[in-house]
C-alpha cells in the first residue's frame, strides 16, 4: 500500500509542469521581465530576512541563508510558479522560545524535522484539504496578513540597533524624530508615488525596482542621513556550508523539538497553501497543493542542514513578484541567486540602500494585498460570514496565521452544521401501500447536529403499530445519526410497534448495513422505482 501510494504521487509529480517557463516562450522580453522582477524581490527580501532573524534570536546570516535556500528550492519544484518563499515572521515568533531555551543547534534540528513532516504531508496529499478553507477565511487571512506586514514596517521608523526581540516580535527602541523622521516619511511617500506612476509611464522596468533605485540614488547623491540596510546588520558572508545539527541523538532531544516542528510545519504549510491559492487567483492559474507541500518540506530539510532558520511562502514578496510581472520559475530562481550574490559580493552596495525605499515598496504591497472590497461586502454577506472575516483578521494580527485559519474554519463549520441542523423536519401521511401505517417523510440531513431534532419528530405513543420512515429527501451521515435511528427504533420497540426505513440511497444503505442496523434481503434502489423497507435492529450502539 505505501509503495503504491508513493508510486501514484511520483507519477503525479512527474506529470506536473516543472519547466522554467511554463506556457511562456523564451524571449528576451520575457527574460528581462523575470530577471528584473527577481532582482526587485531580492532587494525586498534582505531587510525582511534580517529582521526575522532578529525576531528568532539568531544571526542575520541564518535568516539570509534560509531565504536563499528555501526560495531557490521552492522556485525550482514548487506547486505554483511565481510564488516566493523565504524566512518569515510567522515562523520566527515560534522559533524564538526554542532558541532562547536550547540554542540555535536545536533550531536547525527542528527545521530538519519540520521539513520531513511537510514532505510526509505532501506524500499523503494532505494539501488538498486547503480546499476546506472558506472564502471568508481567505479574506480574513489576506486582510490580517496585510495589517501584519504594515505593522512590521513600523519598526523601520525606530533608531536602528535599539529594537529588540521580546519573544513575540520586535519591540522597544526609540522612534526617529525631527528631521530624520520627516525625511524618512518623505522618502517613503516618494517611493510609493514612483511605484504608482511608473506603470503609467513605462512598463520596461518593474515599478518597485524603479522606486528603490530612484530613491536610493537621491539618498546617496545628497548624502541624506536616514537609516539604511547596513544599519540593521552586515549582510556580508560566504556560501552556506553543510552542517549536521550538533544535538544529542536521544529521545529527550526528539521530545524537545517535536512540538516545535509540528507547529512550524503546520504554520508553514497553511501560509504556503493559502498564498498558493491567492497567487493562483491573481494569475488565473492553479497550482499543485501537494507538490507545494513536498517542495516546502525538501527546502526546509536542506536548509536545516545548511545553517538556515527555515521558512515558507511569503505573501508580501509573492505580491511584489506578481505585480512586477513574474510568472515563471525564473523569477523565483533569480531572486534567490541575486540574494546569494548580495551576500557574497554586493553587500557594500546593498547596505547603502535606504530602508525608506523598501518600506515604501512594502506599504504598496499592503495596499495591494488588503481586500478592500471586503469592507463593502460586510453588510451584504450573511452575518456569520462577515463575523468570520473580522474574526480571522483580528486573530491573525494578535495571534498567528495558523490559529486564525483554524479558528475561522471551525467557526464556519459550526455555523454550517447549525444551519443544516435547523433544516430537519418531517411530513406525515398515511401509507399508500401498507394499510394503517404512518409515513414520516424526513426532510434535511440527519447528522450529529440534527440528531436531537430528529428524535423530536416522532409521536411514539400516538402512532399506529407500523411506522415507515422515508429518507427520499434526507441522508444518514454519521454515527450520531445511527444512534438517533436506533434510539427512536428502541422507543417504538418498547411500545410494541414496528418501524421501517424506506428509500435509502446507496451510501446511506452501506452506512446502516455496516452498523448492523438493517435486516437486508436485497440491494436498495437509489432511483426509488421500488420502495424497499428495512427493519431496524436495536441494541447495536446502545441507544434506547
Amino acid at each position: 500500500m505505501p509503495r503504491a501510494m508513493l508510486a501514484s504521487f511520483a507519477r503525479r509529480i512527474a506529470a506536473s509542469d516543472l519547466n522554467l517557463l511554463p506556457e511562456e516562450k523564451l524571449t528576451p522580453t520575457r527574460m528581462r521581465i523575470e530577471l528584473l522582477s527577481g532582482l526587485t524581490v531580492a532587494l525586498a527580501l534582505v531587510p525582511e530576512a534580517v529582521a526575522f532573524a532578529f525576531v528568532a534570536g539568531v544571526h542575520p546570516l541564518v535568516g539570509l541563508y534560509a531565504a536563499f535556500l528555501v526560495g531557490l528550492i521552492t522556485a525550482l519544484i514548487g506547486g505554483r510558479p511565481g510564488m516566493i518563499s523565504g524566512a518569515t515572521g510567522a515562523l520566527a515568533v515560534v522559533m524564538v522560545a526554542l532558541v532562547a531555551q536550547h540554542g540555535v543547534e536545536y533550531l536547525f534540528a527542528t527545521v530538519v524535522l519540520m521539513g520531513l513532516l511537510q514532505i510526509f504531508a505532501g506524500v499523503m496529499q494532505w494539501g488538498k484539504f486547503i480546499r476546506l478553507v472558506p472564502h471568508p477565511v481567505m479574506l480574513g487571512f489576506v486582510n490580517g496578513l496585510a495589517i501584519v506586514i504594515f505593522l512590521a514596517q513600523l519598526t523601520q521608523f525606530k533608531v536602528p540597533g535599539s529594537v529588540v526581540s521580546n519573544g513575540h516580535g520586535m519591540s522597544g527602541g526609540e522612534w526617529l524624530s525631527g528631521m530624520q523622521l520627516a525625511m524618512m516619511l518623505g522618502l517613503v511617500a516618494l517611493t510609493m508615488a514612483i511605484i504608482w506612476a511608473t506603470p503609467k509611464i513605462t512598463k520596461a522596468l518593474p515599478a518597485p525596482l524603479a522606486g528603490i533605485g530612484i530613491v536610493a540614488i537621491i539618498v546617496i547623491v545628497l548624502g541624506l542621513d536616514v537609516p539604511r540596510v547596513g544599519d540593521l546588520a552586515s549582510i556580508q558572508g560566504g556560501l552556506p556550508t553543510f552542517h549536521i545539527p550538533v544535538v544529542p541523538l536521544t529521545y529527550e532531544t526528539f521530545r524537545i523539538i517535536l512540538p516545535y516542528a509540528v507547529i512550524l510545519a503546520a504554520i508553514g504549510l497553511i501560509e504556503s497553501l493559502l498564498t498558493l491559492n491567492l497567487v493562483g487567483e491573481m494569475t488565473g492559474k492553479r497550482g499543485g497543493a501537494s507538490q507545494e507541500c513536498v517542495a516546502q518540506g525538501l527546502a526546509n530539510t536542506v536548509t536545516g542542514f545548511f545553517g538556515g532558520m527555515g521558512g515558507c511562502a511569503m505573501i508580501g514578496q509573492s505580491m511584489i513578484n506578481v505585480k512586477s510581472g513574474g510568472r515563471t520559475r525564473v523569477a523565483g530562481i533569480a531572486a534567490a541567486l541575486f540574494l546569494l550574490i548580495f551576500i557574497l559580493f554586493a553587500s557594500p552596495i546593498i547596505e547603502v540602500i535606504p530602508l525608506a525605499a523598501l518600506v515604501g515598496v512594502m506599504f504598496m504591497v499592503v495596499i495591494g494585498t488588503f481586500a478592500w472590497n471586503s469592507l463593502k461586502i460586510l453588510a451584504k454577506v450573511p452575518l456569520m460570514d462577515a463575523f468570520v472575516i473580522v474574526l480571522v483578521t483580528v486573530v491573525t494580527v494578535y495571534s498567528d496565521l495558523a490559529v486564525a485559519v483554524v479558528v475561522g474554519v471551525i467557526v464556519s463549520a459550526l455555523a454550517y452544521a447549525w444551519n443544516n441542523a435547523r433544516r430537519i423536519h418531517a411530513k406525515t401521511r398515511e401509507s399508500l401501500t401498507d394499510h394503517g401505517a404512518k409515513v414520516y417523510e424526513i426532510q434535511g440531513p440527519l447528522f450529529f447536529g440534527s440528531a436531537d431534532g430528529f428524535a423530536e419528530l416522532f409521536d411514539v405513543e400516538g402512532d399506529p403499530d407500523v411506522v415507515i420512515v422515508d429518507f427520499a429527501d434526507s441522508r444518514v451521515v454519521d454515527q450520531s445519526a445511527l444512534q438517533a435511528i436506533e434510539a427512536v427504533a428502541g422507543k417504538y420497540e418498547a411500545a410494541g410497534k414496528i418501524i421501517k426505513l424506506r428509500h435509502l440511497s446507496r451510501d446511506c444503505h452501506r452506512l446502516l448495513n455496516k452498523a448492523g442496523h438493517l435486516v437486508v434481503d436485497s440491494d436498495d434502489d437509489p432511483d426509488y422505482e421500488i420502495a424497499v423497507d428495512y427493519n431496524v435492529r436495536t441494541g447495536i450502539l446502545g441507544g434506547h
